[in-house]
């Protein structure tokens, strides 16, 4: 019986949204979306997919406790407490790990805090699809297509190539391109499997601006947005990191036997730091779509999806004015104004503007960060000199 988990990874600190996102206080916890955080969301979205129980939450260790506190329904030993990040890649091999020593069947599927995702119905249903071809058994022999009767149906002739008894899919999700971001990762589309999935013949990483405008030219049939979501059994991503990332693998190995043992932290902070730091996308889902003993599929996922990383993308959550002003300050008065955000984390706090035009003005109770909307990728780099100047009050 294969048991269906969910994992919600919640690291990283959020440097673009900074002065409200701090190291103390991360984006992903920051009660800004109609007094929710992000992670409360990602984790009310999952209600009815997996339950309570089987959902787990990935973060830094020094952010347990706000964690816990922000979602009471997370029994304290779903938590996964990372001594340091390092990436992604460790991030879902961790949880893995942990989850194949106490449920050698476990399925996962892995989301992360800053997404909001309309309307939830429908998300729980694609991934439900996602869930099912995890699922699928292997072909006879290693070299049938899925089953007829499967709910994805025939594969349309594509025959692959499995191992061991594992699924052979490791499963993501893709979102048609809004436009020629630069911002995203891409997935090149291969062959059908059944009505929805597409077997994917190659991740591209953020491109340059030629690059992205002849891959949104080309349109959703040929490549979607990489959505960083995915579904995939334990056991055939730990397969996958052994052949990939070995000296990765015997490190997740120590942690998963040791997790449920007294020794659990000893472990944890003796092997976790010094994992290799690299992406998932990187280290497993770049080479899978080339290995014949696995296959990486997409779901399209056509919905209304925002990746909450950056204030410009945030101010599209927000209300907005008669003339465009996005609004998350209580008090405010602008005058002659538009297509400003103005944001505040003090609800006393007053902010007045006359005759500016495409700002980002963010207020907290330490700093204030006043730019131009069209500079807001530069807030990583101002972040990292405000820490090397002023030191990690600021920061």
């Amino acid at each position: 019986m294969l048991g269906r988990y969910a994992l919600i990874l919640a690291g990283g600190t959020g440097t673009r949204l900074w002065p409200m996102s701090r190291a103390d206080l991360p984006k992903q916890l920051i009660p800004f979306i109609e007094g929710r955080s992000l992670l409360q969301i990602a984790y009310e979205r999952l209600e009815g997919l997996v339950p309570p129980e089987r959902r787990y939450v990935c973060a830094g260790r020094s952010h347990r406790q706000a964690v816990l506190a922000a979602l009471p329904k997370l029994a304290p030993d779903r938590f996964l407490g990372e001594p340091v990040g390092r990436d992604t890649l460790a991030a879902v091999g961790f949880a893995a790990a942990v989850l194949a020593a106490r449920d050698p069947n476990a399925v996962i599927a892995v989301f992360t805090a800053d997404h909001l995702i309309e309307p939830a119905a429908d998300f729980r249903r694609i991934v439900e699809q996602g869930f099912l071809l995890a699922e699928a058994e292997k072909a006879e022999k290693g070299t049938g297509p899925i089953c007829a009767k499967h709910p994805l149906g025939r594969s349309g002739g594509h025959r692959p190539k499995v191992g061991r008894g594992l699924s052979p899919f490791l499963v993501t999700f893709g979102i048609a391109p809004a436009g020629p971001a630069t911002g995203y990762g891409y997935l090149e589309l291969g062959p059908k499997i059944g009505e929805t999935a597409r077997i994917v013949r190659q991740f591209h990483e953020k491109p340059p601006p030629a690059t992205a405008e002849d891959y949104f030219r080309q349109g959703p049939e040929h490549y979607l947005w990489n959505s960083g979501m995915f579904v995939w059994r334990a056991a055939t991503l730990l397969d996958c990191i052994r052949r990939y990332e070995p000296t990765v693998f015997e490190g997740l190995q120590a942690i998963g036997q040791s997790w449920d043992a007294p020794r659990r932290d000893e472990v944890l902070d003796r092997v976790y730091p010094a994992l290799k730091k690299i992406s998932v996308d990187f280290a497993v889902m770049e080479p899978a779509s080339r290995d014949e003993s696995v296959r990486v599929a997409a779901i399209p996922m056509p919905l209304q999806w925002l990746d909450v990383g950056s204030w410009p993308s945030y101010a599209r959550t927000c209300p907005h004015d008669e003339r465009g002003n996005a609004l998350a300050a209580e008090k405010r008065l602008l005058l002659d104004t538009s297509n400003c955000l103005v944001a505040s984390s003090e609800p006393e706090h007053l902010i007045a503007a006359i005759g500016c035009h495409d700002l980002i003005v963010i207020h907290t109770g330490s700093a204030t960060l006043v730019c131009p909307a069209d500079k807001a990728e530069q807030i990583k780099e101002l972040h990292k000199r405000v820490e090397k100047q002023f030191g990690e009050r600021y920061a």
